[in-house]
């Protein structure tokens, strides 16, 4: 007789259960990640930057340096994309960020995946704890359907913008991680806003672990509540310590040390 669906899907989740169980056991507790000082010493800054409310903005960050996203006042989405700046073909893949970890929550001590199953950057900080890898960034049409207006500036917009002044085109922008937006699922699979977005002096540290190309954009998420009215939020890139051998980022899951594994003999 044949399976019934309802059988199938039970039998899909059931193995699903397991394996998460099972990858669980092996990962370190995400309390371990022990951040980076909240004010970072003077000699390591290399470049800061101001980015006023509604505008996009992108830097090269090498390996081996981080870049700082601080919050100068309420925000609802700092939306970020990552390229490989050898070979900007190869970019963050925000569905395998999530698959590959087994988790939708990109807080501290996770790892941002490019499209070839590498690590792009590493989160070795974040002081708010919920960003968003399954809306995207908001778009003319949703600044339209939320606040009447579609000639607001937008993260799409603002990121083919971006992608133009490197040589790329709209088709090289992927969905993007939002900073600074607490997003959840609902029991029917809705998408949902939660709670408040960042305070002032909310910031996440995103460490390059490839020379990378980085676009940002300071538009409010497409689910924020409120008007269109984004704060600015202050850029800092720093030069981070060398990792150690036991780097949370770096060891706290299988998935995480086997994409080191892909990644670090490109600068051996």
């Amino acid at each position: 007789m044949a399976q019934s669906a309802d059988d199938a899907r039970a039998d899909e989740k059931a193995r699903y259960d397991a394996l998460f169980a099972q990858g669980r056991a092996k990962r370190r507790d995400i309390s371990e990640a022990p951040g980076n000082p909240r004010d970072i010493p003077e000699n390591d800054v290399l470049w800061h930057e101001t980015l006023p409310g509604s505008w996009g903005w992108s830097r090269r960050v090498p390996r081996g340096q981080s870049l700082r996203i601080a919050a100068t006042g309420p925000n609802s989405g700092v939306s970020v994309l990552l390229y490989n700046a050898a070979d900007p073909t190869e970019r963050f893949n925000a569905g395998d960020t999530v698959k590959i970890q087994w988790s939708a929550a990109l807080q501290r001590g996770r790892v941002l995946f490019s499209d070839m199953g590498r690590v792009l950057a590493s989160i070795t900080d974040d002081t708010f704890g919920h960003n968003d890898a399954l809306a995207g960034g908001s778009t003319p049409l949703s600044n339209e359907q939320k606040y009447g207006d579609a000639t607001l500036r937008s993260s799409r917009g603002n990121f083919i913008l971006l992608a133009a002044k490197h040589g790329l085109s709209k088709a090289d922008v992927p969905p993007c991680l939002t900073l600074f937006a607490p997003v959840a699922v609902d029991a029917e699979g809705r998408f949902v806003w939660e709670g408040e977005g960042a305070s002032a002096g909310d910031y996440v540290d995103l460490r390059a672990e490839m020379d990378l190309l980085v676009f940002v954009s300071n538009c409010p998420h497409p689910l924020a509540p409120g008007d269109y009215n984004p704060s600015p939020v202050d850029l800092t890139v720093w030069q981070s310590p060398p990792p150690a051998a036991d780097d949370f980022c770096r060891t706290a899951t299988e998935e995480a040390v086997r994409g080191f594994e892909n990644t670090d003999p490109l600068f051996r």
